[in-house]
């Protein structure tokens, strides 16, 4: 079999992966310092960049500011996941849009003709929304840190209660609370690293 040299790929240096993964963390408290629109806006630019199946792009995001909002919010998170939640100087109420195929004109339009075979298949469209989302919130999470962001997901809330108190008349249906700011001085906003599997515990090669 023969080979060839292929040309060097460009990679992400050492610094730049530790800000994405090694060293980055899931925080629980946040440095005081408010997070401005335009960052949001570029957060927005980057996670819609990446890949989704038939570019559905179905996550939606809520940006949490208001104290009033943040109250109802509040109320809706898991005993351990409120008090951090209130004090987070943003939230993000990642959601899922089941009406994706509204915009395939927009988003696909090498597949706008199935617009009505997905409107019929309200399974298939839910199913399609909550996978491609999922795979979204990683470029969020991802995007957030590449800003200089810190990130702490969490599932613990009442998805039903969001819902109905910020989705009612678009239909979204949240699945995620990310708790956004910028970091706390000297990590204090970090658990200690816990323990990873190792590549031969969750990897296989056939």
């Amino acid at each position: 079999m023969s080979t060839t040299t292929a040309e060097p790929v460009r990679v992400l240096d050492e610094e730049a992966l530790g800000l994405l993964f090694t060293h980055a963390h899931t925080a629980n408290s946040f440095a005081p310092i408010e997070v401005p629109d335009s960052v949001l806006e570029r957060l927005h630019e980057l996670t819609v960049m990446p890949p989704t199946a038939m570019n559905t792009q179905p996550l939606r995001i809520l940006w949490v500011r208001s104290p009033e909002a943040k109250t109802t919010v509040g109320a809706l998170m898991g005993e351990g996941n409120r008090e951090k939640t209130l004090a987070a100087p943003l939230v993000a109420v990642l959601a899922f849009d089941a009406a994706w195929h509204e915009h395939l004109e927009t988003l696909a339009p090498f597949r706008a003709a199935a617009k009505d075979t997905f409107a019929a298949n309200e399974p298939m469209r839910v199913g399609m929304a909550k996978t491609n989302a999922a795979i979204q919130m990683g470029y969020f999470l991802l995007a957030a840190r590449g800003l200089g962001l810190d990130v702490g997901p969490q599932a613990g809330f009442d998805a039903k209660g969001m819902d109905e108190a910020f989705f009612a008349e678009n239909g979204w249906q949240s699945f995620a609370v990310v708790n956004l700011g910028y970091p706390a001085a000297d990590g204090a906003g970090y658990r200690e690293r816990q323990a990873r599997l190792g590549f031969e515990q969750q990897t296989l090669t056939v």
